[in-house]
């Protein structure tokens, strides 16, 4: 199993030094443990720095190299991904120069999806759309914005589309809490995210079992749990809804019933009874999971779901320093689990776990990949796979208190 993951010496908590420590170059775990222990106002600038190296690299590699072309322009993978990047960029630096180059790649982004009939944030149309009327909203270019939510207005959910996150109806309603956030309540109106959400609970339904899981859902005839396909991505979006009393109630219950059958480490399968206890991923697993229960903590102020989170936050500290760099399936992405439980608790000990994961990356990531004992990613400049994500991470660190994972935590 440990071919999966690093060993996590680090404490589980280490207070911060008043003073800047002297770092041993020579012993990468002093230098690490260091790094970790410095005042927060340098460390976040140190972070930042290497985030703006990140995205510079990053640029030219998505889009200066490529002379402008855009092969992929999804978010997950693409080069929307590098936009997503340069907005997150502008709103820590106010560098108007990232928001104009955001706009010119979402431009690219939008001829080169014209035909596309996914419908979701992360794959599909509707994340071009999105990102291009939040990017104008902050450009003061009104008729951009008009454009792309018309754009948005325009995309079709087919009876054929699936109801998960990465290319089906909850990756629609995902875009939608985008738009509303950023562009201000009901831009996209409740009456029509209503009946996107009838339509889930009314599969999830068919599928599931009163008694025992009232919602399930199936992605290539497996019923899978996690994130990116499965059931904790589904209902954490559903969770940013006003729903009716019985559909909260379903919700409810299912993520009762994922936390009675979870594993015993604390660990959650990739799809129902599967008896393997190895991915702690955003995607399947513990990671994705936690961010889930952190959410319906704050919906039905349960406490049974803040301490599932903080069980699933074991996990992801034990066995989520991945051999993998992303977002999506590594270091980057596993973070957030932390940043997410500090914002609800207030604890600096999960602030310590965030930075812990951060300084790993920004300590140790560079040479791990160039020695081959960590996998870049086979996009290994997109946001979700390679270090598009390390360096949204980076960002966010510099202001924890607002971090959301990129366009999952809204």
């Amino acid at each position: 199993m440990t071919d999966r993951y690093f060993k996590n010496f680090m404490s589980d908590f280490v207070k911060e030094k008043a003073t800047v420590p002297g770092i041993d170059e020579d012993k990468q775990e002093d230098s690490l443990l260091k790094l970790l222990a410095l005042p927060y106002p340098i460390l976040s600038e140190k972070l930042k720095r290497a985030a703006l190296d990140l995205k510079e690299t990053i640029v030219v590699e998505t889009w200066g190299f490529t002379g402008q072309d855009v092969k992929d322009f999804s978010l997950y993978r693409g080069s929307l991904g590098t936009a997503f990047l340069l907005l997150k960029s502008y709103q820590v630096t106010n560098n108007k120069n990232d928001l104009d180059l955001a706009s010119e790649i979402i431009k690219a982004c939008d001829s080169a999806s014209s035909s596309s009939r996914v419908v979701s944030f992360l794959i599909g149309r509707a994340g071009v759309c999105a990102l291009g009327a939040v990017v104008a909203k902050h450009q003061g270019n009104e008729q951009m914005v008009d454009y792309y939510l018309t754009q948005f207005k325009e995309i079709k959910l087919s009876e054929d589309v699936i109801d998960e996150v990465i290319f089906g109806r909850a990756g629609y309603l995902s875009t939608c809490l985008f738009l509303n956030k950023n562009l201000g309540h009901e831009t996209i109106p409740s009456t029509h995210t209503s009946v996107v959400i009838d339509k889930i609970i009314e599969n999830g339904r068919k599928l599931g079992s009163k008694g025992k899981c009232p919602l399930m859902f199936e992605y290539k005839g497996e019923r899978q749990w996690g994130v990116a396909h499965g059931l904790a991505g589904i209902l954490n979006v559903l969770m940013h809804f006003e729903l009716k009393s019985d559909v909260l109630m379903d919700v409810k219950e299912t993520l009762k019933y994922m936390i009675k059958n979870r594993f015993p480490s604390g660990n959650y399968p990739k799809q129902e009874d599967m008896k393997s206890d190895l991915l702690v991923y955003w995607c399947h697993g513990a990671s994705g999971v936690a961010l889930t229960l952190v959410k319906a903590a704050e919906v039905f102020e349960d406490k049974e779901f803040l301490e599932a989170a903080i069980d699933a936050s074991k996990v992801v500290w034990d066995r989520g320093l991945l051999k993998k760099v992303g977002i999506c399936h590594g270091i980057s992405g596993n973070a957030y689990v932390f940043l997410s439980l500090y914002k609800m608790t207030g604890s600096v000990e999960f602030l310590h776990k965030a930075k812990a994961f951060a300084c790993f990356l920004l300590d140790k990531s560079h040479k791990l990949i160039s020695d081959g004992e960590m996998y870049g990613g086979d996009n290994p400049y997109s946001l979700f796979e390679g270090i598009g994500g390390m360096a949204y991470l980076f960002l966010d660190m510099t202001h924890p208190t607002n971090a959301k994972f990129p366009t999952h935590e809204v």
